[in-house]
């Protein structure tokens, strides 16, 4: 019982780690439409 107990602990902090990382990424890829949407605007 306290193996599956640790190995699901060790999940979730893997998982709320992995949700971290997305947020980043989807805020990175955020940024770089938002910087090509202001060059296409600037060559207007």
């Amino acid at each position: 019982m306290r193996k599956i107990f640790a190995l699901a602990l060790v999940a979730a902090g893997l998982m709320a780690s992995a949700c971290n990382t997305i947020e980043g990424a989807g805020k990175d890829v955020s940024s770089a439409g938002q910087a090509v949407s202001n060059a296409a605007e600037d060559s207007k």
